[in-house]
C-alpha cells in the first residue's frame, strides 16, 4: 500500500489534484490521468462562390473551464478556417490558411480562465505561422518563423505577444471579428529577387467589440508569397494572390481538457472531466455563434482602392448589400472523446453528447445549444450565468452495440473509484519567461527604431507589456516584408489616410442583432502621444510577469 499511495501522491502533485488518502485505501483501481478532446461541429449553409473576399462572425467568449488547468490546456472556442479559393484544382500536398480565434494554447504564457484571441495565419504546411504583430511560431528571434508576418495597423489597440486579451471575466458576450482584404500594397512580379509574384491582398483583421471597432492588423502579402519562393509550384496559389473560399467549416476544436478515470470493484469504468461550462442565456440555452457572413469585393475593397487612387473617401463601413449571411439549420454534431494517454486513437470512446446537449438554431443566423438540466447544471459564477456539463461518465455499450461514455450523476459513481475526491485545481508552474524582442542596435527593432517610448500597459492576465510607438512603415514587420523604400512610402501615405478617417468608435462590420458585445482588456486601448496621432502605431517589445 505504501508504494501505491506514493505513486498517487506524485500523480496528484503533477496534476494539481487534492490528496484523498482515505479514499485511496479503498479504491478498486488506481485513478488514471486522461483527457477529453474532439470537435463540436456546426453545419452552416453554403453561399455563392462570388462572396470570396473574406468573412466575419460573432462568437461567444466565456471561461470554458472553472480553473485554468496549466500549460497542457489547449482548446479553441468556436471558429473557422479560411482557405484560398481556386478556379480549378487546389495544389496537392499543401495546407495554408487563416485560422486562430479565441482560445487557450500550450505556448500561452500568461493564461487565465478568460480566453485570448490570436490571428493564426499558416504558411504552406506549417513551415511558419503568424499569430499577431511580433507573434508566431516559437520564441527564438534568430529564426522568426512568422513573427514578422503580421503588421500593426491600428494606432489605438496594443497587441501583446501572448495574444489579444479580452476583459477579465468575459462570460457569454459576443466577440465580433473577421478578415477582409485591403489594397494596401500593389502586386508585383518578383519576390525576394526571384521570379515569383506577390499579390496585393493584405488580409486585414477587423474587430467589433464594445470598446474597439475597426481594422487592427494585417498579414503582409509576403508572409504568403515567400512560401512560393521556396516551392515555385505555389506561385499565384496562396492568399496573397487568391480570393478566399466562402464556404468554411465552423467548429470548436478541443485538444485537451483534463479528465481522470477508474474502475470499481465490479470492473465497471467511470470517468470525470474538469468542470466544463458554456454560457447560459435567459432561457437557459447557450448562444455560441451569430451572423457568419461572407463578402464580395464590392463590400469594401472597391471603395478603398478608388480612394487610394484619388477618388472619394471610403468610410470603411462594410456594405451589407455585398454580403451574404450563412444560415443555420439547427443540426450539429460532436466528436468529443474521453481517454487515457495509453489508449490507441482507434479505441478512444465518444461521449454521449446528444443525451444532454441539443443543437439548435435560435433563428436562421444564430446557433447554440439547449441543455438537459437533469444532467447539466445551472451555475451562477462570479462572472455570469453558466451551464456546467455533466462531470461524471460511465463506460457502457449503447443500443448500437458501441462503447460510449454515458453521463451519470455524481451519486451514481461508486465511492470506491476515488473520482469524487479529485480536485482539478490550477497547478503550480514556474514563473513564465518574458517575451523579449531583439535588442541589437543594428536590428530592425532599433534601426531606424521607434519614435517614442517606452510605455507600459498593466494587463489583466498579470503581465506587463512594454511598447513603443513606431512610424507605421518603420515597424519591424514591414522592414521584413520584401518592400522597397518607395513601396513603404506609398504604404505609409495610404495608412495615414486610414488613421485620419477610420476611428475606433463606429461600426465597420455589420453589427450583431442580438446579445451584448465583449470588451478588449481596457489596458490595451491606447492613445498615440501628441504629434504621433497619424501614421504611427504601438508595437510591443516585451511582455513579462508583474513584479
Amino acid at each position: 500500500m505504501k508504494k501505491r499511495v506514493s505513486a498517487w501522491l506524485v500523480f496528484c502533485l503533477v496534476l494539481g489534484f487534492g490528496l484523498p488518502l482515505a479514499v485511496l485505501a479503498g479504491a478498486a483501481s488506481p485513478v488514471q490521468e486522461g483527457e477529453m478532446a474532439g470537435y463540436l461541429l456546426v453545419p452552416n449553409e453554403k453561399v455563392p462562390e462570388k462572396y470570396n473576399a473574406g468573412f466575419s462572425m460573432y462568437v461567444a467568449a466565456w471561461p470554458l473551464l472553472k480553473e485554468y488547468p496549466g500549460t497542457r490546456f489547449q482548446t479553441g472556442l468556436f471558429g473557422t478556417w479560411m482557405f484560398a479559393q481556386y478556379d480549378g484544382q487546389a495544389p496537392t500536398n499543401m495546407y495554408s490558411d487563416v485560422e486562430g480565434g479565441l482560445g487557450w494554447w500550450r505556448d500561452t504564457r500568461f493564461a487565465t480562465e478568460t480566453p485570448k484571441f490570436i490571428m493564426g495565419g499558416v504558411a504552406p504546411n506549417f513551415v511558419e505561422w503568424a499569430n499577431g504583430p511580433g507573434a508566431g511560431q516559437g520564441r527564438a528571434w534568430d529564426k522568426p518563423k512568422g513573427k514578422y508576418g503580421v503588421a500593426q495597423l491600428s494606432p489605438w489597440l496594443l497587441w501583446p505577444a501572448d495574444g489579444l486579451n479580452l476583459k477579465q471575466g468575459t462570460c457569454g458576450e459576443l466577440f465580433g471579428y473577421g478578415y477582409l482584404p485591403l489594397p494596401l500594397t500593389s502586386a508585383k512580379s518578383t519576390t525576394a529577387g526571384k521570379d515569383v509574384p506577390t499579390g496585393d491582398n493584405s488580409w486585414t483583421l477587423f474587430l467589433n467589440t464594445r470598446n474597439f471597432k475597426g481594422p487592427v492588423a494585417f498579414f503582409t502579402p509576403y508572409f504568403w508569397s515567400r512560401g512560393a519562393v521556396d516551392d515555385p509550384r505555389l506561385k499565384g496559389k496562396l492568399l496573397d494572390s487568391r480570393p478566399s473560399q466562402p464556404n468554411r467549416a465552423l467548429q470548436m476544436e478541443t485538444q485537451y481538457v483534463p479528465s481522470v478515470q477508474a474502475m470499481d470493484g465490479k470492473g465497471e469504468t467511470y470517468a470525470r472531466i474538469a468542470p466544463t461550462s458554456f454560457p447560459r442565456g435567459p432561457e437557459g440555452c447557450s448562444v455560441v455563434v451569430h451572423r457568419v457572413t461572407s463578402y464580395s469585393k464590392q463590400a469594401l475593397w472597391d471603395s478603398v482602392k478608388a480612394w487610394f487612387e484619388g477618388g472619394a473617401e471610403a468610410s470603411g463601413a462594410i456594405d451589407p448589400l455585398a454580403a451574404c449571411v450563412h444560415s443555420f439549420s439547427g443540426r450539429g454534431g460532436a466528436t468529443w472523446k474521453i481517454y487515457t494517454s495509453t489508449v490507441p486513437n482507434k479505441q478512444r470512446v465518444a461521449l454521449a453528447w446528444n443525451s444532454f446537449a441539443s443543437p439548435m438554431a435560435f433563428d436562421s443566423n444564430t446557433f447554440g445549444y439547449r441543455w438537459d438540466y437533469q444532467l447539466a447544471t445551472k451555475n451562477d459564477s462570479k462572472d455570469g450565468p453558466l451551464v456546467t456539463l455533466p462531470e461524471y461518465y460511465h463506460l457502457v455499450t449503447n443500443k448500437n452495440q458501441k462503447a460510449e461514455w454515458a453521463a451519470v450523476r455524481a451519486e451514481d459513481v461508486p465511492a470506491e473509484t476515488g473520482l469524487a475526491q479529485v480536485r482539478f485545481n490550477r497547478p503550480h508552474e514556474d514563473r513564465p519567461e518574458p517575451y523579449v524582442t531583439p535588442g541589437d542596435a543594428q536590428s530592425c527593432w532599433k534601426k531606424p527604431g521607434p519614435a517614442a517610448g517606452p510605455f507600459q500597459a498593466q494587463v489583466g492576465d498579470g503581465s506587463v507589456v512594454t511598447y513603443y510607438w513606431y512610424r507605421f512603415a518603420d515597424q519591424p514587420a514591414l522592414l521584413n516584408a520584401d518592400l522597397t523604400d518607395q513601396e513603404r512610402a506609398t504604404l505609409q501615405a495610404r495608412v495615414e489616410k486610414l488613421h485620419r478617417s477610420w476611428k475606433k468608435d463606429r461600426d465597420y462590420l455589420p453589427p450583431p442583432q442580438i446579445g451584448k458585445l465583449a470588451e478588449i482588456d481596457p489596458a490595451l486601448i491606447v492613445a498615440p502621444p501628441p504629434g504621433l496621432e497619424v501614421g504611427y502605431v504601438p508595437i510591443a517589445t516585451r511582455q513579462g510577469a508583474k513584479e
